[in-house]
């Protein structure tokens, strides 16, 4: 299972804006936010890039082990 749950939280924690993840990403801020709060889809070309401006692999960020 995969979770966006980790976006804010992780970026917050690197002192970054939605806006510097935007710039980063090469996408609007309004986009970025979209994705941060679940209102837009994830791609995985943009994932990817997430994880890495954030060092850490897709599945490090993205997945939720199940209990």
């Amino acid at each position: 299972m995969y979770s966006m749950d980790n976006l804010k939280k992780i970026r917050k924690q690197m002192g970054l804006t939605i806006y510097d993840m935007a710039d980063k990403l090469n996408i609007t801020a309004s986009f970025y936010s979209q994705i941060e709060n679940k209102k837009r889809r994830l791609f995985y070309d943009i994932a990817i890039k997430i994880a890495d401006i954030f060092e850490v692999t897709p599945d490090e960020l993205f997945y939720i082990k199940e209990k």
